[in-house]
Formats: structure tokens, sequence, C-alpha cells
């Protein structure tokens, strides 16, 4: 959920700012979207999603709630968009978003993208060792 709301003040920063690129503009506009699927019959939820607030702690106030309870936290398409849009509108803050807890035997701080191979039908090769 912190990614979201995240993604949301970044997009609502760099638009009222008038530093937004058309890419920013259109995957804010698309998480928005995404997430006014989730929130249908939440009236209260869509408009505040609306609002153009700045605040990540704003955003987790008035919609937090309802992004949990949606399932709008958890969907994959979601937290997709919102890591590009924050990405794209504060690399740095994307740079440093800290996940946390266990994901597939990981645990720590990830700065960038990570994959996990979770094939189970052969052995991975194994690494090659380093050139000198």
């Amino acid at each position: 959920m912190e990614l979201i709301v995240a993604a949301l003040a970044a997009g609502a920063t760099t638009g009222v700012s008038g530093a937004a690129t058309q890419a920013i503009t259109d995957t804010y506009g698309l998480l928005k979207q995404l997430i006014k699927r989730r929130f249908a019959g939440r009236d209260t939820a869509r408009e505040a999603l609306e609002a153009e607030e700045t605040e990540p702690g704003v955003w987790q106030t008035r919609i937090g709630d309802d992004l949990r309870t949606s399932g709008a936290a958890e969907d994959e398409q979601i937290l997709t968009v919102a890591r590009e849009l924050l990405a794209l509108a504060n690399p740095k803050a994307a740079a440093t978003f800290n996940i946390s807890g266990t994901v597939h035997g990981a645990v720590g701080e990830f700065y960038a993208p990570v994959s996990f191979d979770q094939r189970t039908q052969a052995p991975l090769p194994p690494t090659p060792p380093a050139a000198d």
C-alpha cells in the first residue's frame, strides 16, 4: 500500500509543479483509473482519489483502508503501474523504496528490480567463476 500512495503523491507532485512529462501524466492517469475500478461502489474513496494531493500520508489516511479492503493493494497490475510511475516521477524515491519481508527466500532492502527463477524441473546451472 505504501508503494501505491507514494506513487500517487509523486504523480500529483510532478503535475502540480509543472514538471510532468507526458509519460508521467499518462501513467498517473492509468494508475488512478485502475484504482477506481477497484473502488466501485466506494464513492467517498473515488472522490478522494480525484484530489491532487501531494503528501503520501494524506493519501494513506483518505484511501488506505479502501486500498486494502478492495484488493487494490495486492493487485499486480496496480503495483506494476505504481512502480513505473514512482520510477518516472521520483527516481530517487523509487531507488530507495524499501521492500521488507520475505519474498521467495529473499530478505532485505532492494534498490533495483529483482527477478526470481522458480523453475523446478531442472536445477539451475552453476555460476561461472569470475574472470581474473
